[in-house]
């Protein structure tokens, strides 16, 4: 297998892409297809047709990494905690490598997402690195001296599915999460999560770039819901630094483009963190929508 260059593959909800980079960096493949909705066979035909794509455009075989939108589970080697829920009780890094003919590696997309970030993005220089997806969900991952940590219930980084810290009378009990509790970071502080703070206050069902752009134009009930999520994601974020204390925490997502958070939240840290000063660093990502086929590339050595 050429060790020279990697292959990554981010399988997402609406679209599976794979890539393939040199030791520097550089991209030396890029093709993508739709992902077949609801279709756990058509999945993995997908990703070994996309596979194979890579191998005949470098004229090798490279090491494969697949980010998923779900994890494995250490009990029983089956796809656990994926929102595409045709991959649930599968053994994906299986099917795959049959499929495929080689070894491959799986992790969480928001992982591959802080892994990226960690090696060449905006904590290349760090030493601990959060990265954080802001979407439709909170994803996050954790990076240590550029090795991504794994713990043994395959669930490091499930920061989305911890309750919202120091919460106010009127966030209690909180919206309902589908893991089926209520109140999650995720329901509060995720793309999804502005855009039902703004429902839940207005009436009216916009979606969260809808809101921001409401909030740039002076529209105060759009800018209420925004000066929420900015405390909420202070305080979300206040409780990693409290508990892994990272150089810098990146931001992916569709919520990273608001570009107000990177000057307005580290503001409200010194309120929530329990030091008598906050370095860490809360960075945009250098690689945006890429990072998480650069980071699944990267999950081999």
């Amino acid at each position: 297998m050429n060790e020279s260059v990697r292959i990554g593959i981010d399988l997402g909800g609406t679209k599976i892409e794979a890539a393939a980079f040199d030791r520097s960096g550089a991209e030396r493949f890029r093709q993508r297809l739709p992902t077949p909705s609801g279709d756990y066979a058509g999945t993995v035909k997908a990703i070994a047709q996309l596979a194979a794509a890579a191998d005949g455009a470098l004229r090798t075989q490279a090491s494969i990494g697949v980010g998923i939108p779900g994890t494995i589970s250490p009990a029983t080697g089956l796809i656990k905690n994926a929102n595409s829920v045709c991959l649930i009780g599968h053994a994906l890094d299986k099917d795959l490598e049959a499929a495929i003919g080689r070894p491959v590696r799986l992790a969480n997309d928001a992982d591959c997402f802080a892994l990226s970030e960690a090696i060449d993005g905006a904590g290349a220089d760090a030493s601990i690195v959060f990265g954080a997806i802001l979407g439709t969900g909170a994803g996050s991952g954790v990076v240590i001296n550029r090795q991504l940590v794994r713990g043994p219930n395959a669930i490091t980084g499930e920061w989305g599915h911890n309750p919202l810290p120091w919460p106010q009378a009127d966030e209690l009990p909180g919206p309902d999460c589908y893991c089926g509790l209520r109140g999650c970071n995720e329901v509060f502080i995720s793309g999804t999560g502005l855009a039902g703070d703004y429902a839940r206050a207005t009436g009216k069902n916009l979606t969260a770039a809808e809101v921001v752009a409401l909030s740039e134009s002076s529209d105060a009930a759009a800018e209420a819901s925004m000066l929420r999520y900015i405390d909420r994601l202070a305080r979300a974020t206040a409780t990693v630094i409290n508990f892994i204390d990272p150089h810098v925490i990146v931001l992916g997502g569709g919520v990273s483009k608001v570009s107000r958070l990177y000057t307005e939240v580290p503001k409200l840290w010194p309120k929530y963190v329990f030091s008598d000063t906050v370095v860490t660093k809360l960075l945009p990502p250098v690689h945006g929508d890429a990072g998480g086929v650069r980071g699944a590339a990267w999950l081999w050595p």
